[in-house]
C-alpha cells in the first residue's frame, strides 16, 4: 500500500513539474536537470554485421524509466 501511495505521489509531482515547464522552445541544461534524474550509457557492442549498438537509458525524475 505504501509503494502504491508513493507511486501516485510521484506521478502527481511529475504532472506538476510538466505544468510548470509548459511547452519549452529550446532544450536547455536547466530543463534537462529539472526533468532527468540520470542517464545511463552502456558499453557499446558490435553485431554480426559490424554495426555498433549502444544502449542508453534515461531515468526521469519521479517516474523512472519510460519504455
Amino acid at each position: 500500500m505504501t509503494e502504491e501511495k508513493q507511486t501516485v505521489e510521484d506521478a502527481q509531482k511529475w504532472v506538476e513539474l510538466i505544468k510548470q515547464i509548459g511547452v519549452p522552445k529550446e532544450l536547455t541544461a536547466e530543463l534537462l536537470n529539472t526533468l532527468i534524474e540520470k542517464i545511463l550509457v552502456h558499453e557499446a557492442t558490435e553485431d554480426d554485421f559490424g554495426f555498433r549498438q549502444q544502449e542508453i537509458e534515461i531515468i526521469f525524475r519521479f517516474v523512472g524509466k519510460i519504455d
